[in-house]
């Protein structure tokens, strides 16, 4: 996949794969953003399950812009229609480095998903993350911590993906409460920004695990924010493993500065995400998340087996 950082860059990427007339997928609020480069066609509806509806304007190419919510969609146009997409992601969710993808309607909840998407580009511009807000600036920045923890202990994790982790893992760790505290510093944007883009080459090399199932079946059943749920379940997803994986979440703990469970706590207290009552899930819904987690890929893929009964006390204990 090609990798280029500043938005200038934009048409010599275009150029280079050959896109002449994209479709930008974008919410409103990118509206006003001058680009380098003109759009055949925009689709503004984000997220949104109208795939098919998307794909139909995607002429010979796809530049997804946003988080992860716009550039899943994204993922889900370049697979329907086959064109390449090129994604300049304005969060840290890491959505760029997946072929998977989850759709989404209006309101958040889960309506499905897939792979297959023509990974081709991830364009990176720090300035377009100047103004994303602490909660959405936090929560997608845990996100991208769990791609590094989960990459370092998935049943597909190798070595190559472990470094990309745990140099993605570091960077997070030491720009995000910079960034927290001076959020327009252009230089800690781009450091965290770049922990996030390592974070997303270890999750393409590696995969998921049981954290990310939790924060998945949390986020397709009540429409929740994906990192916040990250950063809640991630504590527990961690003691759960560490008799299973004990040297990984260890090199993962150095990486952070100190004990993983802790640190990874103190990170996602900076955006205020402690506990899963505070989102208005319900205790009486557990169950139901715990099977539907127990259910995913990335407890498939967890060095630990995974019960539902596992999951159920897991989430209590965050709850």
């Amino acid at each position: 996949m090609i990798v280029r950082w500043g938005l200038p860059e934009a048409p010599a990427v275009l150029a280079d794969l050959g896109i002449d007339s994209p479709l930008l997928v974008a919410s409103e609020r990118w509206r006003l953003q001058e680009l380098p480069f003109e759009p055949a066609r925009r689709w503004t509806a984000v997220p949104s399950d109208r795939v098919a509806d998307a794909a139909a304007g995607a002429g010979d190419g796809v530049v997804a812009l946003g988080g992860g919510s716009a550039i899943d969609l994204g993922k889900a146009v370049s697979a329907e229609a086959g064109v390449p997409l090129v994604s300049i992601p304005t969060t840290y969710a890491g959505a760029e480095w997946t072929p998977y993808f989850g759709i989404r309607a209006p309101d958040r909840t889960m309506r499905g998903g897939g792979s297959g998407a023509n990974l081709a580009a991830a364009l990176y511009e720090p300035e377009l993350t100047l103004s994303l807000p602490r909660p959405e600036t936090v929560g997608t920045a845990m996100n991208a911590l769990a791609h590094c923890a989960e990459a370092l202990y998935a049943r597909g994790h190798n070595p190559e993906a472990d470094e990309h982790a745990l140099r993605g893992a570091r960077l997070i760790a030491s720009h995000l409460p910079v960034v927290v505290q001076m959020p327009h510093d252009l230089g800690e944007r781009r450091g965290l920004l770049e922990g996030a883009m390592h974070a997303g080459i270890a999750l393409g090399g590696s995969m998921l695990a049981l954290g990310h199932a939790m924060a998945q079946a949390l986020g397709g059943r009540y429409g929740l924010p994906h990192g916040a749920m990250n950063a809640i379940v991630l504590p527990a997803a961690l003691e759960f493993n560490r008799v299973a994986a004990p040297d990984a979440v260890a090199r993962f703990g150095e990486a952070l500065g100190g004990d993983p469970i802790e640190r990874v706590r103190e990170l996602g207290g900076l955006g205020n995400f402690a506990r899963l009552r505070d989102f208005g899930v319900a205790e009486a819904d557990l169950p139901a998340v715990a099977a539907a987690a127990a259910e995913r890929a990335g407890a498939r893929a967890n060095p630990r087996p995974v019960e539902t009964d596992d999951v159920e006390r897991l989430l209590g204990s965050v709850w």
